[in-house]
C-alpha cells in the first residue's frame, strides 16, 4: 500500500502540490487525472522519491521512502517519466536489459535474460529487439521504455502519461498489460492519464487533481460522475454507460 500523508511541492511562491494526502491499495490499478498544471507528475515523481517533498510523509508497505536505501527502493519501485531521452546508440534489448541494474549490476545472468525477453514479448517488441532505439517512431519507443519497466520487476510501477505518442492500439494495449501485470501478477500500478475513458475502464480506482490539490479520490463509480467531472474539469461532460464501462463523452 502506498500512504501520501499531507505531502507539499513548493517551486518559488507556488504550491505545485499543496497537502496532498492519498491511499492506494496494494495490487490495484490507480489512475492519476486532473488538468494540465493539477501536480499529477510532481506527486508520482515525490512518491518515487526522484523529487523530494518540502512537507509530509511518503510510505509505502507501512516504511517511510525518506529512509529507504536507495538499492531497495529500486528494487520496490519503478518510475516512467514522460521524457525520456537516450544519448548513446542502444539496441531495444539493450535499453531492456538496464531494467535489471537493481539485481544484476550490468552482469545478467539467466534469470536477468529470462526477465528481458519476457518484457520484450509483453510489448510486443520481439521483432525489433535489435533495432537501435534512434530508428524507432516515438510509440514504438515507448514502448520500450515500459518494456525496460517491466524487467525491473518491481511490486509497484509509476507510469507518468505513458500513452504520449501511441495510436490507439498500442494504447489500448498497453492498458490491457498494466491490467494483467495487476491481475496476474499482483502488481500496483499508479499511471497518470490524459484521457479519462482510459481511466475509466481500465482502473480501479481514480485520484482526481487540480491546482495541486486532492479534489477527490475513489471507485470508478464514484468518479466518473458528472459533477465530478464539472468540478475537476470545469466543463460539462456527459457520461454514456456503455457495456460494464462509463464513457465521456467530452469531443462536443
Amino acid at each position: 500500500m502506498v500512504e501520501v500523508k499531507n505531502v507539499s511541492k513548493r517551486y518559488g511562491n507556488k504550491n505545485v502540490v499543496d497537502q496532498v494526502s492519498v491511499t492506494v491499495p496494494k495490487g490495484t490499478i490507480t489512475s492519476f487525472i486532473g488538468p494540465n498544471g493539477a501536480g499529477k507528475s510532481t506527486l508520482l515523481s515525490m512518491i518515487s522519491r526522484l523529487t523530494d517533498s518540502d512537507e509530509g510523509e511518503i510510505l509505502i508497505d507501512g516504511q517511510a521512502m525518506s529512509v529507504t536505501k536507495s538499492e531497495d527502493l529500486a528494487r520496490k519501485i519503478s518510475i516512467l517519466k514522460q521524457t525520456n531521452d537516450v544519448n548513446i546508440r542502444l539496441t531495444v534489448k539493450e535499453l531492456v536489459s538496464f531494467g535489471r541494474f537493481p539485481y544484476s549490476k550490468g552482469r545478467l545472468n539467466s534469470e536477468d535474460r529470462k526477465m528481458v525477453e519476457q518484457s520484450l514479448a509483453y510489448m510486443g517488441l520481439e521483432d525489433m529487439k535489435d533495432k537501435h532505439i534512434h530508428l524507432l517512431s516515438g510509440g514504438q519507443r515507448q514502448r520500450a521504455f515500459i518494456a525496460m519497466i517491466l524487467a525491473q520487476d518491481t511490486d509497484y510501477i509509476l507510469l507518468d502519461e505513458p500513452l504520449n505518442n501511441l495510436d490507439m492500439k498500442h494504447s489500448v494495449q498497453i492498458m490491457k498489460t498494466l491490467r494483467n501485470l495487476v491481475d496476474d501478477l499482483g502488481k500496483t500500478i499508479l499511471v497518470v492519464l490524459h484521457d479519462i475513458n482510459f481511466a475509466s475502464c481500465y482502473s480501479d480506482y481514480i485520484v482526481g487533481m487540480k491546482d495541486g490539490r486532492l479534489l477527490k479520490q475513489g471507485t470508478v463509480d464514484e468518479m466518473i460522475d458528472s459533477q465530478v467531472l464539472q468540478d475537476l474539469y470545469d466543463m460539462d461532460i456527459p457520461i454514456q454507460q456503455i457495456g460494464d464501462h462509463k464513457i465521456c463523452v467530452y469531443f462536443t
